[in-house]
């Protein structure tokens, strides 16, 4: 499969072992024009000069950013075929001690940014293009205490699905992978302790959790002539299957 000549945003893509990171280098290793964009800055220019792509400062939870970056890349480099928002932020709290400001943060980077960065990737994006969100399996098997960032996810869920249908007739597809346990750069400190890896990989069946490179892999795919929208993908090595393990089963 080649993605040569095509024009990808890869939204969330600053932390160097991050997938986001690890998107951008796939797709640019397939022949597309990759900007990258996150809120740092420093490391974004080192992952822009590798890729030989360009890089944009984008605060995702901000609409107005989105926008601006969207313009900046259509700018700079043409229409847009590929969109991919791999921007997240983390919320543990179980629903009694969750406020309403860690909610609407949650939403502001889970669920609204989703929703924007579809809207306006959407509008200056050629007929046939894709747009890919990052998503989470929480949002369907329920792991404590994630509960205001699963929720945020499932709204992204049920956009993807909208939004198949809204802008299928032009040929854009719209899909969301839901990862399980991902070893990256955001939950390095989860797996630093000791049992933490292991116990979550005897719930998968392919024997591992998982890395970066294997969601740079199937947004490749679904970059591609893929015929599949609305799709919500899960992405862990069968872990669908089984379950993720309780907060009480894992190493301390």
């Amino acid at each position: 499969m080649s993605l040569q000549g095509k024009v990808a945003i890869v939204l969330g893509a600053s932390a160097e072992r991050g997938t986001g990171w690890a998107i951008a280098e796939e797709l640019a290793r397939q022949g597309a024009k990759v900007a990258v964009a996150a809120r740092r800055r420093d490391k974004l220019d080192v992952l822009a000069k590798r890729i030989n792509g360009a890089a944009f400062t984008c605060d995702s939870a901000k609409p107005t950013d989105i926008v601006a970056l969207i313009d900046g890349v259509r700018e700079q480099m043409g229409p847009i075929d590929i969109a991919v928002n791999c921007a997240a932020s983390r919320l543990h709290s179980l629903i009694a001690d969750l406020s309403a400001e860690q909610l609407q943060a949650s939403l502001d980077t889970n669920f609204l940014a989703h929703f924007h960065f579809v809207k306006h990737s959407a509008a200056n994006m050629r007929d046939g293009g894709s747009i890919i969100l990052i998503s989470s399996y929480s949002a369907v098997q329920p792991v404590l205490p994630h509960a205001g960032y699963a929720c945020a996810k499932a709204a992204t869920d049920c956009l993807v699905r909208y939004a198949a249908l809204e802008y299928g007739p032009r040929g854009i597809r719209v899909n969301s992978i839901q990862p399980g346990p991902i070893k990256s750069e955001m939950v390095q400190d989860a797996f630093s302790r000791p049992g933490v890896e292991a116990a979550l990989a005897r719930e998968i069946p392919l024997g591992r959790v998982g890395l970066p490179e294997d969601y740079a892999y199937t947004v490749a795919w679904l970059a591609g002539p893929a015929f599949v929208t609305g799709l919500n993908l899960p992405v862990l090595g069968g872990g669908q299957l089984t379950r993720m393990p309780r907060p009480d089963e894992l190493p301390k």
